[in-house]
C-alpha cells in the first residue's frame, strides 16, 4: 500500500514513526522479557492461530518488525526488559492479523488510498504522527516538520521507504479495527423491556434485617475432609480448575548486597561527580554521559512533578543550583541540577462530566441537556463534583472523579477548551458547555501555569562491586557442583545453612520466581531441559544467583490435587461448614434465635436502602444471591431459607418492600444499556475471536 510516491528520508527524524502506543491499542494488554536468546525446536512452530501454525520464521519476523519500530521511536536499542513486550507485542500483532483479517474481508472494510493520505498529512492526522512531529520549544504538533518530512523521502534508501510502507499497513489496520469496532459497539441495542427492567433494578427498594453468619464460626478441626472428597470436588468443577503448563521448584538464592567498600566507593564517586556538576557549564552532556538513571537531563512542564528527591529535600529551588547527593528508596545516589527556569505553553488541570449526545435526534439532545442541567444544579446546591462524575460521567474519566490531568489548550476541542482556559477562579463553571461529543459540566481545579523547568540529574547505583558478584559466584558454583540430586540438594542446603525457597504452579511463561524478577532462564531450564529431581546450574539474576531444583511438572489441562490443594480445601471445607449452620439455626423461628446459636461471630445488621442492581450487602460484602433472595420476599416479615454465600451463611428477614414506580418513558435507561453494552463490545469481541481461534502458544519452548 504505497502511499505517497515521493517520500523518502528527512534529515535528523526518526522514520519509524509507528508508534508503539498504535500496536498497544491494536492488541492491548501488557507487552516487552528479557532473554533474546531464540531456540529452535523439533517441529518449528511458535504456535497456532485459528488452525494455521505461526512458524518459528514467521514470529521472528514480526518481532523484527516491531523491535525496529522501537527503535526508531525511542531512539535506542530495546532492553532486555523490552524485548519481553516486544515478543509479547508481536505475538498479540500475530493473533490480531490472523483473526481480524477474515473478519475485514467478509465484511468488506477497507482503507481507501484518499483515506490514508488525509490520515497522514491532511485534516485527520493519525495521533502517532502528531506526538511524533512536535516543536520543542512549544511541544505542540508541527505541521510544517511533517510537510517536511514526507517530502525529503524521496532521499531515503529502499531500506526506509520498505519500512514508512509499513508504517502505511499498520495505520491502515490501526483504522479497519477502529471500523470494527465502531460497526459492532453502534450495532447495540437495548429494547423498551430491558430499559424497563434497569429501571426496576434500580428503583426497586427493600428494607431488610440480615443475620451473617461467616464460616469461622466452625472451626476447621470440627470439618473432616478427605482427599477423595478434594479430587471429587475437582472432577465437578472442572472448569474452575483449568491450568496450563507448570512446575514446582525450590531454589536458594545467592543474594547479591553491597559490601562497606562497595558503598564507601559509590559515595566517593557521586560525591566526586556532584562537584563536577556543580561546575559544568555542559549540564545536559554531563549529566548523559555520567548518570546511571533514566532521563538524566529533562524539561518539566507546567504542571509536571518536579522529581520528589528534589522537592523532598529542598524548600526554595534556585536556578543554578546543584542538590544532593540523596539515597533514594531504590538504593540508588542522586543529585540534581536546576539548569533553567521558563514559560512555556500553558497548561491547566479541570475535571469534567459528559453526558454523550453523539448520533442522536434534536429531541433525545434536549433530553441529555435537560439531565445535564439537572446535575449541573445539584452540583451546586451542593453535591460533591466527583461523586456526580462517578454517577453519571459517560467516559473513561467517570472513574476518576472527572480528573482530565493537565493539559494544554490544544488538546481539547475549541469549544471545551475556551470555556475552561477563560476561567478566572477554581471551581464550577456555572453553566453546560456543548461539544460535538455531548454536554459537559466543567470544574476547574488549577489555573493556567506557564513556568517550566530543566533539570539535570546524577543517578548512581548502590550495587555489589564485581569483586562482591566473584565472591558470591563462587559460592553458588561451589553449591551446584557438589549437589547431584534432589536429595542432595536438601542435605547440603542444610548442611551449610541455606534457606531452600518453593515456588508451587510456576506457569511455563512467567518471568519471575515469587518476588525474584527476571528469572526466565530458571523457567526455561525447568520446562525444557531439566527432570523431576535434577539440580541447575548456577543463573545470574538482578540481584542473586540461583541454583534450583524441579520438583514436579504439569501439563495443561484440569489441575491436579497437588496443584490446588489448598484452594480446594478451603472451598470443600466451607460447604461442609455450610451444611452444620444450617443444621444448627434449623427450626429456629427469627433472626435473633439463630444469631443465639452463635453469639460472638455472627452479626445482625439493617439495611433500610437495599437496591435490586447491587451486589453488595452492607456489613458483609459481595453476596448476590442473598439480595436477590431478599427480593422474592412475599410478604413483610417473611425469613428466607439460609443462602450459601462465599463469605458465609445470611438469612434475610423482609420488613418493607418498595417496588419501583411506572415512569412515562424508559429511553434514558434504554440508551445507558446500549451505551454501557457498546463500551464492552470489543474487548468481549476480541475475547470471543481468540477463543473461536483456538490459540495454542508454545513460545516457552523458544524463549
Amino acid at each position: 500500500m504505497a502511499l505517497i510516491k515521493k517520500i523518502r528520508q528527512r534529515t535528523g527524524l526518526a522514520i519509524g514513526v509507528i508508534a508503539v502506543g498504535l500496536i498497544f491499542f491494536l492488541v492491548g494488554g501488557d507487552i516487552l522479557s528479557p532473554n533474546s536468546t531464540l531456540l529452535g525446536n523439533s517441529r518449528n512452530y511458535v504456535g497456532e492461530i485459528a488452525g494455521e501454525d505461526v512458524s518459528y520464521e514467521e514470529y521472528i519476523q514480526k518481532i523484527e518488525q516491531i523491535k525496529l519500530s522501537f527503535q526508531q521511536s525511542t531512539g535506542r536499542t530495546p532492553s532486555e526488559a523490552d524485548m519481553y513486550s516486544i515478543r509479547e507485542q508481536a505475538w498479540q500483532a500475530l493473533i490480531v492479523d490472523k483473526v481480524f483479517a477474515k473478519q475485514y474481508e467478509a465484511l468488506g472494510l477497507t482503507v481507501s488510498d484518499p483515506e490514508l493520505v488525509d490520515m497522514v498529512q491532511g485534516k485527520n492526522i493519525v495521533a502517532e504522527l502528531r506526538q511524533q512531529l512536535t516543536n520543542p520549544q512549544t511541544g505542540e504538533f508541527d505541521r510544517a516538520q511533517l510537510i517536511s518530512f514526507l517530502q525529503s523521502l524521496e532521499t531515503a534508501s529502499p531500506e526506509q521507504v520498505a519500512f514508512w510502507e509499513q508504517q502505511e499497513k499498520t495505520f491502515a489496520n490501526a483504522r479497519l479495527r477502529i471500523k470494527y469496532d465502531n460497526l459492532l459497539s453502534t450495532s447495540e441495542y437495548s429494547t423498551s423491556k430491558e430499559g424497563k427492567l434497569e429501571h426496576k433494578m434500580a428503583n426497586s427498594v427493600a428494607d431488610v434485617d440480615h443475620l451473617f453468619i461467616p464460616f469461622y464460626a466452625i472451626s476447621d478441626t470440627a470439618v473432616k475432609v478427605s482427599d477423595d472428597e478434594l479430587k471429587a470436588y475437582i472432577t465437578k468443577n472442572k472448569d474452575k480448575f483449568k491450568v496450563k503448563n507448570a512446575a514446582d521448584l525450590e531454589y536458594i538464592s545467592f543474594d547479591l548486597l553491597p559490601s562497606g567498600e562497595d558503598s564507601a566507593a559509590v559515595i566517593a564517586e557521586i560525591t566526586k561527580l556532584t562537584e563536577e556538576l556543580r561546575n559544568t557549564a555542559s549540564d545536559s552532556a554531563f549529566a548523559i554521559r555520567n548518570s546511571q538513571g533514566n532521563g538524566p537531563f529533562m524539561t518539566y512542564g507546567p504542571g509536571e512533578d518536579l522529581p520528589a528527591t528534589l522537592t523532598s529535600n529542598v524548600d526554595n529551588i534556585v536556578v543554578g543550583e546543584t542538590y544532593g547527593p540523596f539515597l533514594t528508596n531504590r538504593s540508588t545516589y542522586i543529585s540534581h541540577k536546576v539548569t533553567s527556569k521558563f514559560d512555556g505553553t500553558p497548561r491547566m488541570r479541570a475535571a469534567h462530566i459528559l453526558f454523550s449526545a453523539q448520533g442522536l435526534s434534536d429531541d433525545a439532545k434536549a433530553e441529555v441537556r435537560q439531565n445535564a442541567e439537572k446535575v449541573l444544579k445539584e452540583i451546586q446546591d451542593g453535591l460533591n463534583f466527583a461523586t456526580a462524575a462517578a454517577q453519571y460521567g459517560q467516559d473513561g474519566t467517570a472513574q476518576r472523579g472527572g480528573d482530565l490531568g493537565w493539559f494544554a489548550k490544544a488538546d481539547f476541542v475549541e469549544p471545551f477548551a475556551e470555556a475552561a482556559f477563560a476561567a478566572k477562579s477554581t471551581g464550577l463553571i456555572n453553566r453546560l458547555v456543548e461539544t460535538e461529543y455531548g454536554y459537559h459540566i466543567i470544574s476547574i481545579t488549577e489555573l493556567p501555569k506557564t513556568t517550566s523547568y530543566k533539570i539535570a540529574t546524577i543517578e548512581l547505583e548502590l550495587g555489589p562491586s564485581d569483586a562482591t558478584r566473584n565472591d558470591v559466584f563462587r559460592r553458588a558454583d561451589s553449591f551446584a557442583a557438589n549437589t547431584g540430586n534432589a536429595g542432595e540438594f536438601t542435605a547440603n542446603a542444610e548442611k551449610d545453612g541455606l534457606r531452600i525457597i518453593q515456588a508451587n504452579n510456576v506457569d511455563a511463561f512467567a518471568r519471575n520466581l515469587n518476588n525474584l524478577q527476571n528469572a526466565r532462564e530458571v523457567i526455561r531450564w525447568a520446562f525444557n531441559d531439566a527432570s523431576e529431581g535434577s539440580v541447575s546450574p548456577v543463573f545470574e539474576l538482578d540481584n542473586a544467583y540461583i541454583v534450583a531444583t524441579l520438583k514436579t511438572r504439569y501439563e495443561e489441562g484440569t489441575a491436579t490435587l497437588d496443584q490446588v490443594r489448598a484452594q480446594v480445601l478451603v472451598q470443600v471445607r466451607n460447604d461442609k461448614k455450610a451444611e452444620i449452620i444450617k443444621e444448627k439455626i434449623n427450626g429456629k423461628a427469627s433472626l435473633e434465635e439463630m444469631q443465639a446459636v452463635f453469639p460472638n461471630e455472627s452479626s445482625l445488621d439493617k439495611s433500610p436502602d437495599l437496591r435490586l442492581n447491587a451486589s453488595v450487602l452492607p456489613g458483609v460484602g459481595f453476596a448476590p444471591r442473598a439480595i436477590g433472595a431478599a427480593f422474592g420476599l412475599k410478604n413483610p416479615g417473611d425469613i428466607s431459607k439460609p443462602i450459601h454465600e462465599d463469605v458465609g451463611i445470611i438469612v434475610i428477614k423482609l420488613n418493607t418492600l418498595t417496588p419501583a414506580g411506572e415512569i412515562a418513558d424508559y429511553s434514558s435507561y434504554q440508551r445507558q444499556l446500549t451505551l454501557n453494552t457498546s463500551q464492552r463490545t470489543a474487548y468481549m469481541i476480541m475475547m470471543a475471536l481468540e477463543e473461536l481461534a483456538d490459540v495454542k502458544d508454545y513460545r516457552y519452548k523458544f524463549f
